[in-house]
């Protein structure tokens, strides 16, 4: 077996390692000595995909033998990040056709008003500028027919992408469409297990379900993502259509944890699972949705808070049903970003003010303990009701910490009123006062 080097630095790095992993399989965790560099080899690589995760995460292409360096700075991460080194090159090419595809979908919704072949030829013209970068380089490159496959599905999946976004927000008028507009979905191969994690692919074939079950459900005004009629279709649909069993499975596998993180509904929860768990067939998958599941029901309204473990700022242990004396918002933070700290603070002292019978605490995630106790005390946050978890992997099973904007409204008993929300949704408020008038 031939070595492989992985090795590079990361400019103001978030925590002191990053993470290798194949798909969600995790290969391994290398430290980073003290000038923020990394060194990695291995003589276990296969030619293929693999991320490299340090707070964001990032795919890159490798073979065995390869020399690849990698440098990124997490303030800007996908536009920092560079490679050098054998197998240097195509991972630049990559992550240059990947920066395109996303620049090009910022502003893709100004072609939405087209007719369906003006919108067409826009977007062929930038499948075509990619397609001359991408042929450039294999014609003057030494390349490996894997890397030829992930670099042009990435612009060929981007490119259907594109189509399914237009059709989405048409939806109304699809028979208005050129009669050879959906013909590239007899492209489409279902069966590609190398590229289930690939982002530009498996973006599309989400798009491209929600269009399939959008279509079904045309007559249902608006349309629900987060109900279980619409994510009951999209596993049936991913069931009968999918042929490749690894993919199928990932497909069912996101679509599950998206619908139970925002499921409020404990009868229609434990239907959907029950459907999950006879249509998926990998095991490792269905106990990790199984464990999702069930902490989401101990969530929905009704329910007692979870019992759970908090560091106040004099590193005093307390329990969360402990602190709950009145109507309380739990809201949540990390110090990953200011930005998005600051701002949800500021929210929860303008909704405070409005309405004073409510608590509201804020349960800080990270693992740095001064860190975290510096920042209340220099943006003078109220430390009466600032705290930090004790046992992270804990809190995450039991609330279910899929994003810092989750919100948790209980009653001064500690009863879920609310198990899945956001400061920020548009009927905050209304939650708010409906709880106050019962």
């Amino acid at each position: 077996m031939k070595t492989t080097y992985i090795a590079g630095q990361i400019i103001n790095p978030r925590v002191d390692y990053i993470v290798f992993s194949k798909g969600n399989q995790t290969l391994d965790t290398v430290k980073l000595d003290r000038n923020n560099f990394f060194h990695y080899q291995t003589d276990k690589i296969k030619a293929g995909l693999y991320f490299l995760k340090h707070g964001e995460s990032q795919i890159f292409f490798i073979e065995p033998g390869d020399s690849l360096l990698i440098h990124l700075n997490t303030i800007d991460f996908d536009e920092s990040l560079a490679y050098s080194g054998r197998g240097g090159e195509q991972n630049n090419l990559l992550i240059d056709l990947y920066l395109r595809n996303e620049n090009e979908n910022l502003n893709l919704q100004k072609w939405y008003t087209l007719s369906s072949s003006e919108f067409e030829h826009k977007i062929d013209s930038l499948k075509k500028r990619k397609i001359n970068l991408y042929e450039e380089y294999i014609n003057t490159n030494e390349v490996a027919e894997g890397f030829k496959k992930v670099a042009r599905s990435s612009i060929d999946y981007d490119y259907y992408s594109k189509k399914e976004m237009y059709a989405a927000a048409n939806r109304r008028n699809i028979e208005n469409f050129d009669d050879s507009y959906f013909d590239y979905r007899k492209q489409i191969d279902f069966d590609q297990n190398e590229l289930k994690y690939y982002y530009p692919y498996y973006r599309f074939m989400n798009r491209f379900f929600e269009n399939l079950v959008c279509s079904k459900l045309v007559n249902q005004k608006p349309i629900d993502r987060n109900s279980f009629e619409y994510n009951y279709q999209k596993i049936k649909m991913i069931d009968s259509v999918v042929t490749s069993d690894s993919l199928k499975n990932s497909l069912l596998r996101q679509n599950a944890m998206v619908y139970l993180l925002n499921a409020k509904n404990a009868e229609e929860e434990t239907k959907y699972f029950e459907i999950y768990s006879k249509i998926n067939t990998d095991k490792k998958n269905l106990e990790e949705i199984r464990k999702l599941y069930e902490a989401s029901i101990k969530l929905t309204a009704g329910n007692q808070i979870p019992s759970l473990a908090l560091v106040n700022t004099d590193n005093v242990v307390k329990e969360l049903q402990e602190i709950i004396n009145a109507p309380t918002v739990i809201y949540f933070w990390t110090g990953h970003s200011a930005a998005l700290y600051k701002n949800i603070h500021s929210r929860a002292a303008e909704l405070k003010s409005k309405y004073p019978e409510y608590d509201f605490i804020a349960i800080n995630t990270d693992t740095h303990f001064k860190n975290w106790r510096e920042t209340v005390r220099k943006l003078n946050y109220n430390k009466e009701t600032e705290y930090q978890l004790e046992n992270l992997a804990d809190a995450e099973k039991k609330l279910v910490l899929n994003a810092m904007s989750k919100v948790i409204i209980v009653d001064k008993n500690g009863i879920i009123l609310e198990g899945k929300t956001n400061m920020f949704n548009s009927n905050f408020e209304e939650l708010l006062l409906g709880f106050l008038n019962r």
